[in-house]
């Protein structure tokens, strides 16, 4: 910025002045906040808000995207292996010894609101009445069970979904898989204006409701550390951690991979792995692996300059993106929190609150920090093992018939004649759970379907089929009830349609 009569030598003094008053007074409103807290919730705040400093802080020092876009070049050919090399390797007799190496973490920080459901998204149910986290367990108790092992499964909660996971958690005690959970920080949502926090005091309820955020998936590294949970692990023998979001149902422990790992001499140790695959058009967004500074690195569209985001989002230049599947050293972990030597580009993420007010909230992202840890390397791995449920959309193609369920896991039937999923854009009628549930007495046969796109108020009875592009349009003011049985292959319906009971 540009102060008028500042010479302009000062000026660099004058931003480092400025920067440092921003701090102290950021740091006595964190004060304020703390003697609000007592007890145990004050211990917890005081460790999250010493995190929350150490981010601010970084946050005035940066100054524009974080990336210069002339240095990022291509990963060189050895950085990004292919799955299908690291298949080829024949697998141990035992894998009982790499598994019982390996911690499960899904990251269960998330709620069910964009897909109109209270409470911790885990929990809403995907297939046959089992949720996410009821997937989740059965797929570890299945590996437990086969090679008689003891893989752990640790929760990465948030304020938001601690209390309702832990109450379902009792249902799980004579599965055979050891559950953990630890909590991510909680931050306060500063004010876009005076860059202070909007939080009056520590509670959360009534005017305080929106005014805490847990920061981003990146923070896991040190509430990780900071929950004792970490070091727990390594003394029972834990070296790594297979880290996924809860919703990625293609998320499974994988044993090529996990062996790769295990299998590495000393002195060439990797310390994370990054799941990659193909981009595809819907996925030009995704985050991509760059060679930076002679260092493999995440790359997000947030730090791209705005005159190269078109090229971002190519797909011939940037090929691949980031599954959020992480396989990652715990000792790395201990040893990069323990020298605060952990990097990762700060997200700025602006938000409204319902009362108006505009505030922003600072994250990092748990893949960013690749560039921390050693002889990191990113893997191609087929699409099945990335199969986000972010949509009421996405939530019909994982009920349909175009996957089977063995052991908590989903796979491609093997009835359908092509690998790709078909491209499913459900309309506004259907965007909550519920809605949604009421428009499909069953769920339609899929299994030779391209694309389908439904508009508008339309219901499907039993035993529908769909095959090629079917498109279904209701106007404004119409119906259209699809009848039981009905067999639709490359169709266009529109109009009104209205099957009623007499």
């Amino acid at each position: 910025f540009f102060v008028v009569g500042v010479p302009n030598g000062g000026m660099a003094q004058f931003q480092e002045e400025m920067r440092q008053q921003l701090e102290t007074s950021m740091h006595a409103e964190l004060d304020k906040l703390l003697d609000t807290a007592t007890g145990v919730d004050k211990e917890v705040s005081k460790k999250d808000f010493d995190g929350f400093k150490k981010l601010f802080h970084r946050f005035l020092q940066v100054k524009g995207p974080s990336v210069d876009w002339p240095k990022i070049h291509r990963p060189p050919e050895d950085s990004i292996q292919p799955y299908d090399k690291i298949a080829a390797l024949p697998l141990p007799d035992s894998l009982a010894d790499s598994l019982n190496k390996l911690v499960v973490v899904k990251l269960n920080g998330g709620l069910g609101t964009s897909m109109g459901c209270k409470g911790p998204k885990s929990l809403i149910s995907v297939r046959n009445e089992n949720t996410f986290l009821d997937l989740t367990v059965q797929q570890i108790e299945h590996l437990n069970k086969k090679y008689n092992t003891d893989v752990p499964l640790v929760l990465m909660n948030s304020f938001n979904t601690d209390e309702d996971t832990k109450k379902i958690l009792q249902k799980y005690t004579h599965h055979r898989v050891k559950i953990h959970t630890f909590n991510q920080s909680r931050y306060p949502r500063i004010n876009k204006e005076s860059l202070l926090p909007v939080a009056t005091d520590i509670g959360m309820t009534g005017e305080n409701a929106d005014v805490w955020y847990p920061p981003g998936h990146g923070d896991i590294y040190a509430s990780f550390y900071n929950s004792g949970l970490l070091d727990q692990l390594i003394t029972e023998g834990k070296e790594y951690i297979f880290v996924s979001n809860i919703d990625n149902l293609g998320a499974t422990v994988d044993l090529n991979i996990l062996h790769h790992l295990v299998s590495q001499p000393n002195g060439k140790r990797c310390e994370f792995i990054m799941e990659v695959t193909d981009k595809t058009r819907a996925d030009v967004k995704g985050g991509t692996l760059i060679q930076y500074d002679n260092k493999l690195r995440l790359l997000e569209i947030a730090q791209v300059p705005k005159a190269h985001v078109d090229e971002f989002k190519s797909v011939t230049k940037f090929k691949i993106f980031n599954t959020n599947n992480l396989w990652i050293s715990l000792g790395a972990i201990k040893r990069l929190q323990e020298q605060n030597a952990m990097d990762m580009e700060i997200i700025v993420n602006p938000k409204t609150l319902d009362g108006g007010q505009n505030v922003i909230q600072l994250e990092t992202a748990v893949g960013a920090a690749i560039k921390s840890f050693d002889n990191a390397l990113g893997i191609n791995v087929p699409r099945s093992r990335f199969l986000p449920v972010k949509t009421v959309s996405d939530l019909l193609l994982v009920m349909s018939n175009l996957y089977s369920l063995e052991a908590g896991s989903l796979t491609m039937s093997q009835k359908r004649e092509f690998p790709t999923t078909p491209h499913v854009k459900l309309g506004s009628s259907f965007t909550k759970v519920q809605e949604y549930q009421t428009r499909f007495e069953s769920i339609p046969d899929m299994l030779e379907l391209d694309h389908l796109t439904v508009s508008g108020d339309v219901t499907f009875g039993k035993q529908v089929s769909l095959k090629g592009t079917v498109i279904i349009i209701a106007n404004h003011g119409d119906r259209i009830d699809i009848p039981a049985g009905t067999i639709l292959e490359n169709k266009i319906v529109s109009g009104n349609l209205r099957i009623l009971d007499h």
